[in-house]
C-alpha cells in the first residue's frame, strides 16, 4: 500500500490545517488501518465522498459548523456529510428530529428527502468526528486517528478571523466547546438529536434562530435553513 494515498485526497483548502508535521504519524497510522477496508470496499462513505464535507464548505466559507458523531452504517446511507444522506434514501430518525426542530423553530418545512448539501454550500460545515465506519458496525473506526484530525480542522476554522456558530449535539460534540472564543464564537450545546436522547434537551432548543441572530448581529449573512424539494 503507497503511503500517502488518504492525505492526497485532502482538499486544498484544508491541506494548511490538516497536512502537518504532528500529524504525519496520524495520517500514517490511519491509512494502515484502512488499507484493507480500501482494498476491499470496506469502509464507508465511499472513498470519493470522505473529504465531501470539507470538499464543499472551504475553511473561509464556514459561517456554521454542524459537528457528528461518524457516518452512516447503513446502505447506500453515508455521503460524507454529517446527519446528511442522497435522496431516494430514508430520512434517519436523528435527521428526523432536526427537520423537527428546524420546523418548530423557524417554521421550516419539513422536506421529502434527507439531503443537506444545500447547507454546505450555504456555508454549513457539516463535518463528521470520525470520517469512516465499517458497514455495519457504528463506531467501528473510532481510535483510528480521525478524532486527531477533525479536532485539528475546527481548531483551524476557530482560529480563523471573524464570527461563527458551532452547533455542538451531544456529549462528544460538546467537548469541543471548551476550544472556541466567546468574543467570537456562539457555541449551541445539547442532547444529541436521536431518539433517545432529543427529548433531554434537543427539542425546543432552537439552535437555527440561535444561529442566525448570533450571524445577524455580528453582520454576517445568516443561514437559509430550507432544502429545495428537488436536487439536480
Amino acid at each position: 500500500m503507497t503511503h500517502g494515498w488518504l492525505r492526497a485526497a485532502v482538499p486544498k483548502a484544508w491541506s494548511s490545517a490538516l497536512l502537518v508535521p504532528e500529524l504525519d504519524k496520524v495520517w500514517h497510522n490511519l491509512e494502515e488501518s484502512l488499507a484493507a477496508g480500501r482494498k476491499l470496499e470496506g469502509f464507508l462513505p465511499p472513498e470519493r465522498f470522505v473529504f465531501r464535507a470539507m470538499q464543499l464548505t472551504p475553511p473561509n466559507a464556514v459561517k456554521v459548523v454542524v459537528l457528528g458523531q461518524d457516518p452512516y452504517h447503513g446502505p447506500g446511507q453515508a455521503e460524507g456529510l454529517s446527519f446528511s444522506v442522497p435522496v431516494g434514501i430514508k430520512t434517519p430518525p436523528s435527521l428526523r428530529n432536526i427537520f423537527k426542530e428546524l420546523a418548530a423553530d423557524l417554521g421550516v418545512p419539513v422536506p421529502a428527502h434527507g439531503n443537506l448539501i444545500a447547507w454546505a454550500d450555504r456555508g454549513v460545515l457539516l463535518l463528521n468526528t470520525i470520517l469512516t465506519v465499517e458497514p455495519g458496525s457504528p463506531l467501528s473506526h473510532k481510535g483510528f486517528g480521525w478524532e486527531s484530525i477533525t479536532a485539528h480542522a475546527l481548531k483551524y476554522v476557530a482560529e480563523l478571523p471573524g464570527h461563527r456558530a458551532f452547533l455542538l449535539w451531544g456529549a462528544g460534540a460538546a467537548q469541543h466547546a471548551a476550544g472556541l472564543d466567546p468574543s467570537r464564537h456562539l457555541a449551541v450545546v445539547s442532547a444529541h438529536p436521536s431518539p433517545l436522547s432529543a427529548y433531554r434537551g434537543f427539542l425546543g432548543s432552537r439552535p437555527f434562530s440561535r444561529v442566525n441572530t448570533f450571524l445577524r448581529s455580528n453582520h454576517v449573512p445568516e443561514i437559509d435553513w430550507s432544502l429545495p424539494e428537488v436536487i439536480s
